[in-house]
């Protein structure tokens, strides 16, 4: 009797133990990666599932769309992707070509994975949906301002209409993308500015884009001519009394350059050659990133002003060959003017905005960068101190520092350059308030009539 009363308990306990685990089961695990929130003309379905030991007993895709359901996968005939001892994935275009029932407006995806569960007791079921939006006419835009000219180097601007509101548009020089930004109280209307770089060719295809979330893109040309520019050659003597000035001071404040050891008497000029090659390209980068934290509005009014009373030492594109005794050691390009008065002078605002660097900067030592809005920004170079901080808002005018060496100068003097969204352009322009009524406030005051 004893025994037959422990064999029961023995088996009660198995049964719970049994029940209990079946119980404690979870369903698969399944997550639809792509699409996002639209899909287009050509367009990816992604869907990660888990399970363990990848045992589905049933894995059904379908799209539904306005009452009509279209299998797109089913376990039956078809295979799951392995991507991990209890993983699978399932990845597929999805767009017109390859669901020719596809038609704009609102489908659901739904994802059906099932498996068994321990012993086959009980039947695991997950259910995964997601809502997207189909399009499948590309954006529309068109141009609305007159009289675009792009000189090499230099910058121009461009208002358009892109619909739907919520696409992304601008215009592409090349491979470059400049966001557009909303002007007058359509959301529709845009302006952005954008510039033919130095180092761009002259026949860079130069075009207003609008892209919606589904990759659907529609593009218009736009420039009525591009004019070259012609770019100053110069020679830079550099002397051991130079690099042994600058170039410990610039390798102090930028660990970015990542120095095996601190420059010696041995080392001096090829980290200088370092700094001035390798660190101008990780500055350049940098001063791409804090443009990013342009303002949507446009911060300033009128002309830019340069320097007061400034020499102009050197001007935009300079292509400089650097001669160390007597030999050719580098090639640099210089995107910006040198403007020199006497020592420590006042450094004002080329115009209002907000200040998104007062710190050292690379081989532009102290440096200012003023965020005029609409992916507009200005750079103050060499400065000796700060008159402003980080968040600061200034006007055209306002002392910001005074001029210095600091960086990679040979003197005291102001390097300044004109940025659009974070990319050097020639400055000459944006001093010109002819270029500003004409090309700028010309466009935006057109672009807010009624009626546009």
């Amino acid at each position: 009797m004893r025994a037959l009363l422990a064999l029961l308990l023995l088996v009660v306990i198995a049964v719970g133990a049994i029940f209990f685990i079946s119980r404690r089961e979870t369903t698969p695990l399944v997550t639809i990666e792509q699409p996002g929130r639209v899909i287009g003309q050509n367009s990816t379905l992604a869907i990660s599932a888990e399970t363990p030991g990848r045992k589905f007993t049933q894995f059904d895709v379908t799209l539904e769309q306005n009452g009509q359901v279209t299998k797109l996968f089913s376990l039956d005939g078809g295979t799951l992707v392995d991507s991990g001892p209890n993983s699978v994935t399932y990845t597929r275009p999805i767009g017109k070509q390859t669901v020719p029932s596809l038609r704009s407006g609102v489908a659901k995806i739904t994802v059906t994975a099932t498996r068994k569960s321990f012993l086959n007791l009980r039947t695991l079921t997950t259910t995964a949906t997601k809502d997207v939006q189909v399009r499948l006419e590309p954006p529309r835009i068109a141009v609305l301002s007159t009289h675009h000219y792009v000189n090499h180097g230099g910058s121009e601007m461009v208002v358009y209409r892109a619909t739907p509101d919520d696409v992304a548009s601008g215009v592409r020089v090349g491979d470059v993308e400049y966001p557009g930004f909303p002007v007058g109280n359509d959301a529709a209307v845009k302006a952005a500015f954008f510039a033919l770089l130095w180092d761009q060719p002259l026949n860079a295809r130069i075009a207003a884009f609008a892209r919606d979330e589904a990759g659907n893109e529609a593009t218009v040309a736009f420039v009525d001519n591009v004019f070259e520019k012609p770019q100053k050659k110069s020679r830079i003597e550099i002397d051991d009394k130079f690099i042994d000035r600058v170039t410990p001071e610039i390798a102090e404040h930028s660990p970015e350059l990542k120095l095996p050891a601190p420059p010696t008497a041995d080392n001096m000029l090829d980290v200088f050659l370092k700094e001035n090659g390798e660190l101008r390209k990780l500055n350049a980068k940098k001063i791409e990133n804090l443009a990013r934290g342009t303002s949507a509005m446009r911060l300033w009014d009128g002309p830019f002003v340069q320097l007061g009373n400034s020499k102009v030492e050197a001007a935009f594109a300079d292509h400089r060959t650097y001669i160390y005794k007597g030999k050719e050691v580098d090639h640099q390009v210089h995107l910006g003017f040198d403007l020199a008065v006497t020592s420590r002078v006042p450094i004002v605002a080329a115009n209002g905005g907000s200040v998104l660097n007062a710190s050292w900067l690379g081989i532009y030592g102290n440096c200012v960068i003023i965020d005029h809005g609409m992916g507009v920004q200005s750079l103050y170079g060499h400065l000796s101190s700060f008159d402003v901080k980080v968040g600061d808002t200034v006007t055209r005018g306002q002392t910001i520092g005074r001029s210095g060496m600091t960086g990679m100068a040979g003197g005291d003097h102001l390097h300044f350059t004109m940025l659009v969204n974070g990319r050097m352009v020639n400055p000459v322009e944006w001093w010109d308030p002819h270029w500003i009524q004409d090309r700028v406030m010309r466009k935006l005051g057109e672009a807010v009539q009624p009626g546009r």
